[in-house]
């Protein structure tokens, strides 16, 4: 167990922030949910309207640590992808 004040503090730090990346990966998946939910649905609109709030949020996770940047851009190239072969 931590002995030192500094590993005290570090455990106590590695809680919070970890809450905190645990619900920005979560709104992140909330997000690609729903564009998933409107390609399935066959609707190019809303599934355009969708892809426009996951880009965000993608970007913000690569930005903060909680995402990789190849993984982003993985999952963001093969959502347009799909959106594109509604037309």
């Amino acid at each position: 167990m931590a002995n030192t004040p500094q590993a005290k503090k570090r455990i106590r730090r590695n809680g919070r922030r970890t809450e905190i990346n645990r619900a920005r990966v979560s709104r992140i998946r909330t997000y690609v949910k729903q564009v998933e939910a409107a390609i399935e649905s066959g609707d190019k609109a809303t599934a355009l309207a969708a892809i426009s709030k996951v880009q965000p949020e993608l970007a913000r996770g690569v930005s903060k640590g909680v995402l990789h940047k190849n993984t982003a851009a993985r999952k963001f190239s093969r959502l347009s992808r799909r959106i594109a072969a509604l037309a």
